[in-house]
């Protein structure tokens, strides 16, 4: 299996459960100049990213650039979200 091939062809944003346990994995693919809406986790999460190139943005004013093998602790109850500057491929761990 292959990260790549996970995602369907046309979509600008996709998000994928690749892994439910005690957590989940989620396979996050966002096109170039695209969005993941803002949004917030109830719990602890660890966002990596894989390949191109992401901002992260939250509500505290923390900005930053994700190159690949870039990660980011995302608190929870805080509102955040991640643009993509070129076509991205990222994992998120809950």
């Amino acid at each position: 299996m292959n990260l790549k091939n996970l995602h369907l062809a046309g979509r600008s944003v996709s998000a994928l459960s690749i892994f439910k346990g005690e957590g989940s994995v989620v396979s996050l693919k966002i096109s170039a100049g695209e969005s993941l809406k803002v949004h917030i986790t109830k719990v602890p999460a660890c966002m990596i990213c894989i390949s191109g190139e992401a901002v992260f943005k939250n509500e505290q004013l923390l900005k930053i650039i994700l190159h690949p093998g870039d990660y980011i602790m995302i608190e929870p109850s805080v509102k955040h979200h991640v643009t993509a500057n070129i076509d991205s491929q990222l994992i998120l761990m809950k």
